[in-house]
């Protein structure tokens, strides 16, 4: 167990990923307390993930506030998977790459002095 320093605020740590027991063993490691309204049973949970928490990682809250995590993602979260996230372009057309800008011209004046 870690003992935490004395001190009237504490920052929270990242629970998002945890395991249900290891974030409540983190929480207890920093001085806050979890609340996961999504599951009565959660001193019981253990290898359910930590899907979202309020407040967020690295805010500043009063030694024994309460986070809230949740284990379900909420209406609207998380549809579609892990799939690609990054569009799919066409590759370079037959005949190799194509120059995208034309050569520039002379971009400065020159000023007599």
């Amino acid at each position: 167990m870690h003992i935490t320093p004395k001190t009237p605020e504490v920052r929270v740590p990242k629970f998002v990923g945890l395991m249900a027991v290891d974030a409540r063993e983190a929480a207890a490691a920093r001085g806050v307390q979890l609340a996961a309204p999504d599951r009565p049973d959660f001193r019981l949970t253990v290898v359910d993930y930590v899907v979202r928490q309020y407040p967020l990682p690295d805010t500043e809250v009063p030694r024994g506030a309460v986070v809230t995590v949740w284990f379900d993602l909420a209406d609207g979260e998380g549809h579609g998977g892990s799939g690609v996230n990054e569009p799919r372009m066409p590759g370079p057309r037959d005949g190799g790459l194509q120059r995208e800008l034309d050569e520039p011209g002379e971009t400065y004046t020159v000023v007599g002095m």
